[in-house]
């Protein structure tokens, strides 16, 4: 193992809920009691073999123990303690690694009660706002969206019921290359829901579905591939179903529109699936090296599509290469992100401007790859590609994104995008947002971090108006 792995409170919330004493259990695990009461007190790593011992006793796969939940939750408090609603001393990175260490659920709580603060003041600026405007109703509109985020945030994006049951239907339907998988689609949807296929040329119209008249029209100016995707999300709404509103009933969301929106996004997880089913996908992608182009030529696929599905590939037991994917508009805000890896995405503020998914709407159409390195001191491979979805209209202005996908540069020669990049040469120096960066020297920063005191010059101009001082806490 790369790391030394404490997975304490994990192995103890087991074991209690066993309803197990600890000498028993540890009789079960074949360790003495007092290495396994060390290991729940986080003071002696699992080996290997305890771990698999674990995994068997306890009838839990590697993903349940898996610390990438733990970088997750790290990486949400660091941002959570450095709001500037928070009074005194901000925790040190080593505190919030021994909270979330030792005191799981309370972090978790602390994270809810910081949601719910966060959510509640989006509300009452929104309300204002509207009422300044005399817009009445609009309310309240992100915060479903949010709850949905925060679902698939600490699913590490991988629904295994969707996935498998993805997969199995894509074997059913004959979805292997052979065919077009426009075709495929639509004549399973003649054939087994008797729904008629139609297109039109309204240039916004992605897809419509009239159940009554058995008809799925879709938008004749989109791509092959996104009338494919459209067509798939039709199929998986019929044929999972099932498999999808148990995974709602699990997630228990608080309100109807964290579940509307939700069922939408696991209907647009298993499309996704169902054309780039996971084993299949994951192979090619290995055989190409990732090689995105050739991915999206060989499974008929937009490039945001392979990138989504790339950054999903954490099957317990066949995991692909971790990857980070980011879609960020022009006005520099996410409108989709997630990541597998340690790095992970600022829930509020900007991102940081040395990023390179920042330099690919001035080069649409050009690769651009970037070795960076975060504060933390871990190295990614970063890719940058811009897009334009046309809008097919004239007078209407195409849609452009930038799309990012990134992976530890451990992983660099798994990556075709890393071929001739100089691993051990200079890197660039990012971080997740300037509210939170820890860099004293960087020239691009726009504002102090909210957890460091900061002197201003009175008699001196430099690049920074500010200066960082080696204090933590907030300036008066």
């Amino acid at each position: 193992m790369r790391d030394k792995l404490f997975i304490g409170p994990k192995v103890r919330l087991l074991r209690l809920a066993k309803g197990w004493k600890l000498e028993p259990c540890a009789a079960r695990l074949g360790v003495s009691a007092s290495y396994l009461s060390q290991i729940e007190a986080n003071q002696r790593p699992v080996t290997a073999r305890v771990l698999i011992d674990v995994m068997r006793v306890f009838e839990v796969d590697a993903a349940s123990l898996d610390a990438a939940d733990d970088q997750r939750m790290i990486a949400d408090l660091r941002e959570a303690t450095a709001d500037p609603i928070q009074d005194g001393e901000t925790p040190s990175l080593h505190e919030l690694k021994a909270a979330v260490a030792n005191t799981p659920n309370l972090a978790k709580a602390y994270l809810a009660l910081h949601h719910a603060y966060r959510r509640l003041d989006e509300r009452l600026k929104t309300t204002e706002e509207a009422v300044s405007l005399d817009e009445r109703g609009a309310a309240s509109a992100l915060l479903p969206y949010e709850e949905v985020r925060d679902f698939f945030h600490y699913k590490n994006n991988y629904i295994h019921s969707l996935d498998m049951a993805s997969e199995t239907l894509a074997v059913e339907l004959g979805l292997d290359g052979r065919e077009a998988a426009e075709t495929v689609l639509e004549r399973w949807l003649g054939d087994r829901l008797g729904v008629r296929v139609a297109r039109s040329p309204e240039p916004d119209l992605l897809r419509r579905f009239d159940p009554a008249a058995g008809l799925l029209t879709l938008g004749a100016a989109q791509p092959a591939a996104t009338r494919c995707f459209q067509m798939a999300y039709q199929v998986v709404a019929a044929a999972l179903s099932d498999t999808v509103e148990a995974e709602l009933a699990a997630a228990g969301f608080r309100s109807e529109g964290a579940a509307k929106v939700c069922r939408t996004a696991l209907l647009n997880y298993a499309a996704g699936a169902l054309l780039l089913p996971y084993e299949r996908f994951r192979e090619a992608a290995r055989a190409v090296r990732h090689d995105t182009e050739q991915l999206s030529l060989l499974f008929q696929a937009s490039l945001e599509q392979v990138f989504h599905r790339l950054s999903t590939l954490q099957r317990p037991g066949a995991r692909g290469v971790p990857f980070y994917f980011v879609r960020v508009d022009q006005a520099g805000n996410i409108t989709k992100r997630h990541s597998a890896t340690r790095l992970q995405f600022a829930r509020f503020g900007g991102t940081c401007p040395l990023w390179n998914v920042h330099d690919a709407f001035a080069r649409p159409d050009h690769w651009l790859v970037q070795l960076a390195q975060m504060p933390d001191g871990v190295r990614y491979v970063s890719i940058a590609r811009g897009v334009v979805k046309s809008s097919g209209d004239y007078l209407r202005p195409d849609r452009r994104y930038a799309l990012g996908l990134g992976c530890e540069a451990q992983y660099a020669d798994s990556l075709i995008y890393a071929q001739g990049l100089d691993l051990g040469g200079p890197s660039v120096p990012i971080g997740v947002s300037c509210r939170i960066c820890e860099r004293d020297d960087c020239v691009q920063r726009a504002f102090p971090p909210v957890d460091r005191v900061f002197d201003v010059f009175e008699n001196e101009r430099r690049l920074a108006p500010f200066e960082l001082g080696s204090g933590r806490g907030r300036p008066e």
